[in-house]
C-alpha cells in the first residue's frame, strides 16, 4: 500500500513536477544518489528542466515511497520492478474493464431503445443479441439459435 499522496488541497496537482531532487529525497527518506540510481534503472522518470535539472511530481514521490517500502521489506530491485510492472498492468486492465463496461451499458441501452421502438415487442425467448454498431445510426442484430 502506498503512503498518503503528497498533493494537498490547494497545492500542486499530483502530476506537476515541482520538487527538486533534494526535496524529493527528503520527502521519501532516500538519498539523492539513490533517486539517480532508480532513474538510471528506469524505476522512476522525473521530468527535466530546460537546464537538465530533475523535477519530481507528487506521483513520483509516492512511487519512490513505494519502492523504498518494498526494498525495506526485503524485496530485491528486480522484484520491485516486476511488482511495479504488474501494478501498472493491473491498473491498465482496470481502466479497460471500466471502458468495456460503459460500452456494454451503452450497447444495452441502444438495444432497449431499438426494441422499444418496435411496433410489437418480441417475446423474451426471441430477443436479439446485439453484436456491434457498424456506423452511426445503424444496428446489427443477430438472433440466438433455437
Amino acid at each position: 500500500m502506498m503512503d498518503a499522496p503528497v498533493d494537498r488541497p490547494g497545492g500542486p496537482p499530483p502530476e506537476a513536477a515541482v520538487y527538486v531532487i533534494s526535496v524529493a529525497a527528503q520527502l521519501t527518506g532516500l538519498h539523492p544518489q539513490t533517486l539517480r540510481t532508480y532513474e538510471r534503472m528506469g524505476l522512476i522518470t522525473p521530468q527535466r528542466t530546460a537546464g537538465g535539472g530533475r523535477r519530481y511530481s507528487g506521483r513520483d514521490i509516492d512511487q519512490l515511497r513505494e519502492i523504498a517500502r518494498l526494498t525495506g521489506s526485503g524485496i530485491g530491485i528486480e522484484g520491485v520492478r516486476r511488482i511495479m510492472d504488474l501494478e501498472h498492468h493491473a491498473l491498465a486492465l482496470e481502466h479497460r474493464n471500466h471502458e468495456l463496461q460503459a460500452e456494454l451499458e451503452a450497447t444495452r441501452q441502444a438495444l432497449r431503445e431499438a426494441l422499444s421502438a418496435r411496433p410489437t415487442p418480441l417475446p423474451a425467448s426471441r430477443l436479439p443479441a446485439l453484436l456491434q454498431q457498424e456506423a452511426p445510426g445503424s444496428l446489427v442484430v443477430w438472433r440466438r439459435g433455437r
